[in-house]
């Protein structure tokens, strides 16, 4: 089995670049690589030890990487220095510069592998994701996009297809079309079968005529089924792999079907890659104002000592969307809403909602406190959860089909398309406070927001104000994670005239009017974390394992007993049971 070995260095700027050299035996071992920004961001270049030294220098990490020690600088202690240079911002511009070098100042290249380029995952996401990088300068200097798939194809036909699907950022229009022109002439194609070592290794060779003897770095999106997984990774890893640079796959959800299945599938990738390599992508992870998440709590300080039971009564996590499976009703039938939506994009922004401080922003702190959540809490009741289906409606003479009117979808067909569900964190911040989750397709609108309903005001002076309605009068924080991004603050005030009227108002931040850049897409951010080789927003094994036990024993009850889903009318709020398991818990839902 392969091993990986890297040099990891995090800055606040939230990247960290981990260049490697992939090789079957550790005594191999011919680079460590690694990265020089600049003099502020490591005053001296991580020396590289021949085979014939002792490795003294080297040092073992915990998640089995290795990296070198520093030695004393001039002007200041390692330790020093270190935190200066990790403390520093680095611009995109030494970002991008740093990604074309390896340790010995030999210049690099990075090799992108579409994996399925020609499904609509590639089409719609991931190319036009890689494009808008490029536009914005972020890739290396030297690159090379391979699109592999089974269709036949050619060059051109690649970059036909590709071209009309590539949008250039508002305030850049200047250059469009130049900078396609320049992207499509570095994005190739090459048929192949996924369980084929053979083709991969006819890709190897030509990914080896791009790279030009450089060093060369491989990174393998895998935008196909999950069935081929493990072909596609054995023939990546053993035909196509980097000889001297680093080699990572992207890997799509659904990462498995339940807990056993997911465990199996882990095991299957790490016979062929380590779990550095391993980048298991939750495209939710990627979206803005997930990412502010931690921004807006531990740089806050009226936020951060309310973020508990004492203050908070409940929190939301509510996704929707207003429409059907429209077609493609075959593959969400064999996971239902609860595995596509709850137990990946809302269980993570839960957890990272969650978590207690971590001891840094390093990838590895901040997954180990969301993985302390994630095994924090109970497992999943029947009780506590309420499935629906969507039924045919008819509203100002439009018919809307039945989830099972789709043709691709068994008519007796009990998977659910809407799920509601009440979970627990058994820890001392959190004990008793419930986490409600929603989600459902072909609801009455569009959106995914979390909403944080704090306690009643104890003694308020104004409740005869209020009214016998309390809720109404509950402060409220809602981040809307999309669409029309923004963060607002529900809080009562005073009307203004001669009477004692209190009204309800938003302090709102409204990203399209706060902000004029154009927010960039998920898949863009994590793309090029996955290219910097930062970790933080992609899923580890173990958060995989926690994450699975909390539903895999419920989602077998609903299999095993057949529970009927209630029916709701296509485009409505959804069953009306959401609202009685809200209420067992004394909370009304705040999207109504």
């Amino acid at each position: 089995m392969a091993t990986l070995y890297s040099t990891h260095l995090s800055t606040s700027s939230s990247h960290s670049y981990s260049y490697a050299s992939f090789t079957s035996k550790p005594a191999n071992l011919q680079r460590i690589a690694s990265i020089s920004v600049s003099n502020r961001f490591l005053a001296a270049r991580v020396s590289l030890q021949s085979q014939t030294n002792s490795y003294q220098n080297v040092v073992g990490l915990q998640d089995g990487a290795m990296a070198t020690k520093l030695s004393p600088v001039e002007g200041g202690s390692p330790i020093k220095n270190l935190k200066e240079g990790l403390l520093s911002v680095i611009s995109p511009e030494e970002s991008k510069e740093a990604a074309s070098f390896d340790i010995s100042g030999n210049e690099s290249t990075v090799s992108i592998t579409v994996v399925g380029a020609s499904g609509d995952l590639a089409k719609k996401k991931i190319f036009p994701a890689l494009f808008a990088l490029y536009y914005e300068d972020c890739l290396p200097k030297h690159f090379t996009i391979y699109g592999y798939a089974r269709s036949k194809m050619t060059d051109a036909e690649l970059r036909n297809m590709v071209s009309k699907t590539l949008t250039c950022r508002i305030d850049k229009r200047e250059n469009c079309d130049e900078k396609m022109d320049e992207f499509l002439k570095r994005c190739f194609y090459h048929a192949g079968q996924y369980d084929s070592q053979e083709n991969f290794a006819d890709l190897d060779k030509k990914l080896k005529e791009h790279e030009g003897g450089r060093v060369s770095n491989r990174l393998f999106y895998l935008s196909i089924p999950p069935n081929i997984f493990i072909d596609a990774v054995k023939c990546a890893s053993l035909s196509a792999s980097s000889g001297n640079g680093w080699t990572r796959v992207i890997v799509e959800k659904p990462f498995g079907h339940d807990s056993e299945s997911s465990a199996a599938l882990t095991k299957s990738l790490k016979q062929y890659l380590t779990e550095d390599q391993i980048f298991r992508i939750d495209h939710y992870l990627g979206k803005e104002l997930v990412e502010n998440l931690s921004v807006l709590r531990f740089s806050n300080l009226i936020f951060e000592p309310l973020w508990s039971r004492q203050y908070i009564r409940n929190v939301q996590f509510i996704f929707s969307e207003d429409f059907g499976t429209e077609g493609r009703g075959g593959y969400f039938d064999n996971y239902g809403i609860i595995r596509d939506i709850m137990q990946n994009h809302l269980l993570q922004i839960l957890a990272l909602f969650a978590m207690e401080t971590p001891v840094s922003l390093d990838a590895e702190d901040i997954r180990n406190e969301k993985v302390k959540v994630l095994r924090s809490m109970r497992p999943l009741q029947l009780e506590n959860v309420v499935i629906g289906q969507y039924k045919s409606h008819t509203k100002g003479g439009i018919t809307y089909p039945a989830y099972t009117d789709d043709k691709t979808v068994p008519k007796d067909s009990l998977t659910p398309t809407f799920a509601a569900a009440a979970l627990f964190i058994d820890n001392a911040r959190w004990d008793g406070v419930p986490f409600l989750m929603k989600a459902g397709k072909a609801l009455h609108t569009k959106g995914a927001e979390i909403r944080v309903q704090f306690r009643h005001v104890p003694g308020n002076l104004y409740n005869r104000n209020i009214g016998t309605d309390l809720d109404r009068a509950t402060n409220e924080l809602v981040i809307r994670v999309q669409p029309d991004e923004a963060i607002y603050l529900k809080i009562n005030n005073k009307v203004p005239g001669l009477g004692m009227r209190l009204d309800s108002s938003h302090l709102n931040l409204h990203y399209a009017a706060r902000y004029s850049k154009e927010i960039p897409d998920a898949y863009e951010r994590l793309l090029l974390d996955a290219i910097e080789g930062e970790r933080r927003l992609f899923i580890r094994s173990d958060e995989l394992d926690a994450a699975w036990s909390l539903f895999t024993p419920v989602l077998k009850e609903l299999e095993e007993k057949k529970i009927i889903p209630e029916y709701y009318p296509h485009g409505s709020r959804g069953p009306v049971g959401a609202h009685y398991l809200a209420a067992r818990y004394k909370v009304r839902w705040g999207d109504l």
